[in-house]
């Protein structure tokens, strides 16, 4: 694993800072469910200067299917990713986007996953940088990439499959978190997966409440969050509806102290699309 480690997250001064050191990498993760066209056109109005935009859909996930909406990329394909962005085996990244880091979670949780802590989470977004008077620019940047190119050393254990969360489900040991909003949870919408409902035994932690006025909440108070949930005792595994933004629970956990805590990459777009598969209301 690369020494070039960062903080999870990045405050704004500290990003401005950053801005002219080569070997940052900075990326734009905005993105809009349901409407694929938004990111990349936020992203030609206004981004970060130097800032390089990578796409939910086709560069932070593989194509949908029987294992969810937003499947885990390959090694191959993420690391033909990071070639185009400009990301080498030790360029440090700091990813935002306008949602308190809902998608840019996504970006910080694959460089783990991959084998890199050389990710981190902008805290406020795009609008904690502007609120600094930063100009932002409208140039498509293609960066050169600086030093040795990006290789995935995966690391299975940060993720888990269908056939583990169900063998987890009730078990003393095990802490499953819905980072999904606390209707979707309950089964009262279900705006876009087969099935409304939760995964039995999974406790309701949407990502939105790791925020106050979109920044992080202060570890100590991340920590109580997830301990009240029983994070100090269990093994912690995270989904939402695909496997986006589980990941900002995953970087709380983190934040709080849980390095490693597991996410369910299908969720409840892979759990739901079984007849079979069991699930709760309420």
């Amino acid at each position: 694993m690369t020494s070039r480690r960062i903080p999870h997250v990045v405050g704004a001064s500290d990003l401005v800072a950053l801005l002219a050191e080569p070997e940052v990498r900075v990326v734009d993760v905005r993105w809009r469910l349901g409407d694929p066209a938004a990111g990349p056109a936020l992203y030609a109005a206004g981004h970060v200067p130097g800032a390089v935009f990578a796409d939910i859909d086709t560069d932070l996930a593989s194509a949908p299917g029987d294992a969810g909406r937003h499947p885990l990329p390959s090694a191959e394909a993420f690391a033909r990713v990071a070639e185009r962005l400009g990301i080498g085996d030790e360029t440090r990244v700091i990813a935002y986007d306008d949602q308190g880091g809902a998608t840019a979670a996504r970006l910080w949780f694959l460089l783990r996953y991959f084998g890199h802590e050389t990710g981190a989470v902008l805290d406020g977004g795009i609008q904690a940088f502007v609120a600094l008077g930063r100009t932002l620019e409208t140039e498509t940047r293609r960066p050169t990439r600086l030093g040795r190119p990006f290789e995935p050393r995966v690391e299975r254990s940060r993720v888990v499959d269908r056939a583990t969360v169900l063998a987890g489900i009730g078990q003393e040991s095990s802490l499953l978190i819905d980072a999904r909003a606390g209707e979707r949870y309950r089964g009262e919408v279900e705006p876009i997966d087969p099935r409304a409902g939760h995964i039995p035994s999974a406790v309701s932690l949407p990502f939105a409440g790791n925020l106050a006025s979109g920044h992080f909440l202060s570890a100590d108070a991340l920590k109580q969050r997830f301990d009240a949930a029983g994070a100090a005792t269990k093994e912690a595994t995270v989904y939402c509806g695909s496997g986006v933004t589980a990941c900002h629970d995953l970087l709380a956990l983190a934040l709080a102290g849980y390095e490693d805590a597991r996410l369910y990459a299908g969720s409840w777009s892979e759990w739901s699309r079984d007849d079979n598969a069991p699930l709760a209301k309420g």
